[in-house]
């Protein structure tokens, strides 16, 4: 069981655990009795200290009256997630937690949606766009722990190739046409999203700068599902202190209806390609 910051699954777990409790009007002390427990360890597995036993899961949602095979099912298999060991934890030494948490998501989501206003996505990038953006971070990092973030990210682009979710990626147009890295780099980058965009389950679209002020709507995020519909279950953003993982409802409203809205207003997948394809002429003939 893991002791000390809770894990993001463990969260999960423990939140809906909470959510179905109080629905059922049962207090924590009433749930420790159903589970033959002290009320201080169900008030560490609600907050993700702890992760419940399957046994123990099995009991609280006979108590709380739900029934449903496949939200019991979805318990326990999260409840055996929070358990697995992730790739990325091999290069723990070298990761912030909360760059971590940002992974797991990654991890179990079924479907990805992303924002991204400035930079190009951090699962479509290129290894050499990566270095490049690492390499010009306004805080000094090793060149041992850069090599490292560059591998985790491509290794986090691992689970779009192999079709494992669904992952639409919105980006501004002038991300596009004012290369942040060398233009050599930037081409690449560019090349990579359109190959990427051929993929089953991969969309990318682009929101031109006619769009105007909706560009600078919302800093860039990532909206997590974990089930078969597309319901926002977490967003996750990067700031210069680490990333916020956001699992509020009103929060999680109001970013899927962020997403919504510029998803709305962007160009269609082929007219976006067709832009890219603009684009990476027009540097082209710059560079000739």
């Amino acid at each position: 069981m893991p002791v000390g910051r809770p894990t993001v699954r463990s969260r999960r777990l423990g939140a809906a655990l909470k959510t179905y409790r109080l629905a059922a009007k049962m207090d924590q002390v009433q749930a420790a009795e159903v589970i033959a427990a002290h009320q201080t360890r169900v008030s560490r597995i609600e907050t993700g200290h702890v992760s419940a036993r399957p046994l123990e899961i099995r009991a609280m949602l006979d108590a709380y009256g739900v029934h449903d095979p496949e939200v019991r099912q979805k318990l326990e298999d999260l409840c055996r997630q929070s358990k697995r060991r992730g790739w990325w934890l091999e290069h723990a030494a070298h990761l912030r937690a909360d760059y971590l948490d940002h992974i797991a998501l990654e991890d179990d989501a079924t479907y990805i949606r992303e924002w991204q206003p400035v930079m190009m996505p951090g699962l479509l990038q290129t290894p050499a766009y990566a270095e490049a953006v690492i390499a010009a971070s306004p805080h000094y990092i090793e060149p041992e722990r850069a090599a490292h973030l560059v591998k985790v990210r491509m290794g986090r682009q691992v689970k779009i190739e192999e079709g494992g979710a669904s992952y639409t990626a919105i980006l501004w147009e002038a991300a596009l046409t004012q290369p942040l890295v060398s233009v050599e780099i930037h081409r690449e980058q560019l090349s990579a999203i359109l190959e990427a965009g051929k993929r089953k389950n991969v969309t990318v679209q682009v929101l031109p700068v006619s769009a105007g002020v909706l560009a600078g709507y919302s800093c860039a995020f990532s909206a997590f599902s974990f089930d078969d519909e597309p319901v926002v279950e977490a967003v996750a953003m990067d700031n210069l202190r680490g990333t916020s993982v956001l699992e509020g409802a009103e929060d999680l409203a109001a970013y899927a209806s962020a997403f919504d809205l510029l998803r709305s207003s962007a160009l269609t997948p082929d007219a976006s390609a067709k832009l890219i394809r603009g684009v990476l002429r027009t540097l082209k003939e710059d560079t000739s």
